[in-house]
């Protein structure tokens, strides 16, 4: 199996571009060891040769063109991509269905309340239907189900699918933004039905309780959230009024005793372990500073742009 990482940055990328803060300004001007980041979304092959879209980032389209990979290879018009999946309906992991709207129908698998909110709050499947159109697919993750297996035409026999409801929050936008639903936030356990590797993929995960750490123990990769380095990350560096736990995002650290990632990765023995959505905020951007010497001794990667992990 082979994890495409077409951008690993949280909304607004890095550098972001309206931000002046030291880390975005280091970006820039080259004063800190900072690689540019653009909005989050990964590919998911079990051969190299067809793709599943896991969320569609703003960037989509830049991605796309940086990747040979997934250039077009067969007569005129074509993509390899041959369905997207949605965690979530947050503006940077559905803007990007837009930038598809030159190529055929989308194959779009999500929950119902992911559905609900691109065709209310935040209507994008009545645009596209101006375009290529939407066929969509449902992850029966609602209710009270919690865990579902589901399929992708043309991968039924090589990739294995379970959406998992997780702790999150809805977008602004939704209807449910203050009363939330199972749907709202999945993570996904992705097995090589030939190898037998699991990957569990959550770029947003709001905490690591019981059954979520069980998910993480069984897997051999992990791309988890990497938002935020600390709950009040943002208020400190006067960039917002929000801590991670407002915004649906579990912190690298915390006061002593109280969840962290890094705590909950350390008890994922012999995977791999990369964090992924990386806010422009988060000093473990400058790869030669304190915060990622301490990552580097938990055995933690961060994932970068054009990254490509072999699962």
């Amino acid at each position: 199996m082979k994890l495409l990482v077409l951008g690993s940055g949280a909304g607004g990328g890095v550098p972001q571009w309206n931000c002046g803060c030291p880390l975005c300004r280091g970006a820039r001007d080259g004063s800190r060891h900072i690689q540019a980041r653009t909005q989050s979304s990964i590919a998911v092959s079990p051969d190299g040769e067809h793709w599943i879209l896991l969320n569609a980032s703003p960037d989509v389209g830049t991605q796309l063109r940086r990747q040979p990979l997934l250039h077009p290879r067969h007569g005129l018009r074509h993509t390899p991509i041959e369905a997207v999946v949605l965690m979530d309906a947050q503006i940077d992991h559905v803007t990007g269905l837009l930038s598809l709207r030159e190529g055929p129908p989308i194959e779009l698998h999500a929950t119902p309340c992911v559905r609900e909110d691109l065709t209310t709050g935040l209507p994008l499947a009545g645009v596209l239907s101006h375009y290529c159109g939407v066929r969509w697919h449902e992850i029966p993750v609602a209710g009270d189900r919690h865990v579902a297996e589901f399929d992708i035409a043309g991968f039924e026999d090589s990739l294995q699918l379970r959406a998992i409801a997780i702790p999150g929050k809805a977008p602004p936008y939704s209807p449910h933004r203050n009363n939330g639903q199972v749907g709202d936030n999945i993570a996904l356990e992705i097995t090589d039905r030939a190898s037998g590797k699991r990957t569990f993929y959550a770029p947003g995960l709001a905490a690591v309780g019981p059954a979520e750490m069980e998910w993480m123990r069984d897997a051999d990769c992990l791309l988890v959230d990497g938002t935020f380095w600390t709950e009040d990350e943002m208020i400190t560096a006067g960039l917002g009024i929000k801590r991670a736990a407002d915004m649906g995002h579990l912190p690298q650290t915390s006061a002593a005793g109280s969840p962290n990632m890094i705590d909950a990765l350390a008890a994922c023995r012999g995977a791999q372990k990369w964090l992924i959505h990386i806010n422009n905020s988060n000093p473990i951007l400058d790869e030669r500073g304190p915060e990622r010497a301490r990552l580097d001794a938990a055995g933690i990667d961060v994932a970068y742009d054009g990254l490509l992990i072999e699962v």
